[in-house]
């Protein structure tokens, strides 16, 4: 089994800036992907930022220039720094990993119990 746990969230002003972590924990081979989405109240779930193993990243539109996704693998954490928030990063944001836990297993798809960012205007 696997776990993924988040932390980092908070209450902010806009213009200021938080750093979301999350740690994977638990019977893990292998990190493919790791990814941070979003949802605010009574919007999808949306796609922030996501790291693939090797290190490519790729953002949304909306966070571009802002926000930068890194890893520590040898930690197995992946890191959201959220620099110049505007009232609509206002979410929950959850983090989301593809992971296998044994040779020759094409990994599954974990996601945390999410934490909550309030950007106040």
């Amino acid at each position: 089994q696997v776990q993924l746990v988040e932390s980092g969230g908070g209450l902010v002003q806009a213009g200021g800036s938080l750093r979301l972590s999350c740690t994977a924990s638990g019977n893990i081979f292998s990190i493919y992907a790791m990814a941070w989405y979003r949802q605010a109240p009574g919007k999808q779930r949306e796609l922030v930022a996501i790291i693939i193993r090797g290190g490519s990243t790729n953002y949304a539109e909306s966070v571009k220039g802002r926000f930068t996704i890194s890893a520590d693998n040898a930690k197995n954490t992946v890191y959201l720094q959220m620099n110049s928030l505007k009232s609509e990063d206002t979410a929950v944001y959850y983090c989301n990993a593809d992971i296998s836990s044994s040779m020759g297993d094409t990994g599954y798809n974990y996601w945390g119990q999410g934490t909550q960012v309030t950007v106040s205007s």
